[in-house]
């Protein structure tokens, strides 16, 4: 991994705690990333702080040695009660409020801090026997959180310190209210640190930090262009029909050693998983109606190599960090400017390269003026030859059996499935019977309501 990245500002010129500098040494750091060199100072002093940087730059690693370091330097309270936590920190999704723990858990290895993980799709009974024990650190999603409050599992009057992270994506998803549900409910913002982390510092954001933290300092880290800088990017201009032969012909001379391929809906994420399992390229689905506990066994088998290909809605786009991803292929442009730059910023974390190519098909492309216009450039194209287009059978796909569920009608209906085609005369399974024949006559009669008996 490149490390030119890194600033000539190390962790341990901070003065930070010796807890906090073994879990460094044992994380592998040494030097900071730039969102890292500039917050961490004004964190360490006490002021809130509202800060913007790309997905990618160590701003988790920021925010956490802060909280940690402050939690360590001054005492709790006496009157503290176990299921009282001193720190907040909130993310807008699963995959990323797992990802602060296990950093927690890494940089926290000797502080004694307990770590509580709450987010929705699993783990209920669990997360709130964890809570109820009692924790330190609590991190979790919205919902899940607020659940918990109203059930008096935990409570909020001995926070110290609170960090929203992905504070934009809290807007796009529509978690504001609950944010600011919890927020009112910790101590007033002269009595806590804040802080605040996101990739872009919008109004509304801005709006947030001066409603909820007290007067934190803004620090941007601007960077030459919007997306990574060591993405190569290029896009295909495509036909429909030769998008998947396009897919597999690229991924088959190329290194799929972590390569995210993402598509606009869940129906077309699962044709694209078709064709690739059917041609022989193992990959799994990623999106939003995969339970957590899959969900999470199939990043943790992406991560180990045990997955060479991933396709994913945008519902992955955000919030995960996943290391050396080598490729993005955006199969389908998405549809939002600001998705491109989170879909491609899945790889070149860190200082590391990588690639990101899209196709521009028919019914996709009118997204590429407003996406290039967006980033500030011009996507290089590329010509499709014919030896880039692979040899596809139609036959080839494979298609994934799930259970069968009862329609509104009260029939049964597959989910996902080959068609299934009809003889001309069938109807829900059974053929009419032809006009005038006695089994027509009878299915009459027994249409024709019984005349109530006379009265005896």
């Amino acid at each position: 991994m490149s490390k030119k990245h890194l600033t000539d500002i190390t962790f341990d010129s901070f003065g930070l705690a010796e807890e906090l500098t073994r879990g460094i040494q044992d994380a592998g750091f040494s030097h900071c990333t730039p969102i890292q060199a500039e917050t961490i100072p004004i964190g360490l002093s006490g002021q809130d702080i509202a800060g913007q940087a790309q997905t990618g730059t160590g701003k988790t690693a920021a925010f956490l040695l802060v909280a940690m370091h402050r939690l360590l330097t001054r005492p709790a309270d006496a009157q503290r009660r176990p299921n009282q936590p001193r720190a907040l920190m909130v993310a807008p999704t699963r995959e990323l409020a797992v990802q602060i723990h296990k950093d927690a858990e890494v940089l926290g290895k000797y502080t004694g801090f307990r770590l509580g993980l709450v987010f929705g799709g699993t783990g209920y009974d669990q997360q709130r026997r964890d809570l109820e024990a009692g924790v330190d650190i609590l991190i979790g999603t919205p919902g899940r959180l607020i659940d918990y409050y109203k059930q008096h599992i935990y409570d909020l009057k001995a926070i110290e310190v609170v960090v929203l992270d992905e504070a934009d994506r809290m807007f796009d998803l529509g978690f504001i209210k609950d944010i600011r549900y919890m927020l009112r409910r910790c101590p007033a913002p002269e009595q806590r640190l804040g802080m605040l982390f996101s990739a872009t510092l919008s109004y509304r954001v801005k709006e947030l930090a001066y409603e909820h933290m007290n007067n934190p300092k803004s620090v941007t880290i601007e960077s030459d262009t919007v997306t990574a800088d060591k993405v190569v990017q290029t896009c295909y201009m495509t036909a429909n029909e030769e998008k998947i032969p396009l897919l597999l012909g690229l991924l088959k001379n190329m290194d799929v050693h972590r390569t995210m391929v993402f598509v606009n809906t869940k129906r077309g994420a699962d044709r694209v998983w078709g064709f690739l399992e059917g041609n022989g390229i193992k990959a799994a689905v990623l999106s939003g109606d995969v339970p957590q506990k899959k969900r999470l066994s199939l990043l943790k088998a992406f991560q180990t190599d045990q997955l060479p290909v991933l396709v994913a809605t945008d519902v992955a786009a955000r919030g995960l960090h996943i290391p050396d991803v080598t490729h993005v292929i955006n199969f389908d442009l998405p549809e939002d400017a600001e998705d491109y730059v989170h879909r491609i910023g899945r790889t070149a974390r860190a200082g590391a390269g990588g690639d990101a190519i899209s196709f521009a098909c028919e019914t996709y492309a009118f997204s590429l003026p407003e996406i290039e216009a967006y980033i500030g450039r011009k996507l290089p194209m590329q010509a499709v030859s014919d030896d880039l287009l692979a040899q596809v059978d139609p036959k080839s796909r494979v298609w994934t059996e799930r259970p069968v569920r009862s329609d509104r009608r009260g029939g049964n209906r597959r989910s996902s499935g080959p068609p299934r085609h009809r003889g001309p005369s069938e109807k829900e399974g059974k053929a009419e019977a032809p006009e005038g024949s006695g089994e027509g006559q009878r299915k009459r009669r027994r249409r024709r309501p019984r005349k109530p008996e006379a009265a005896q």
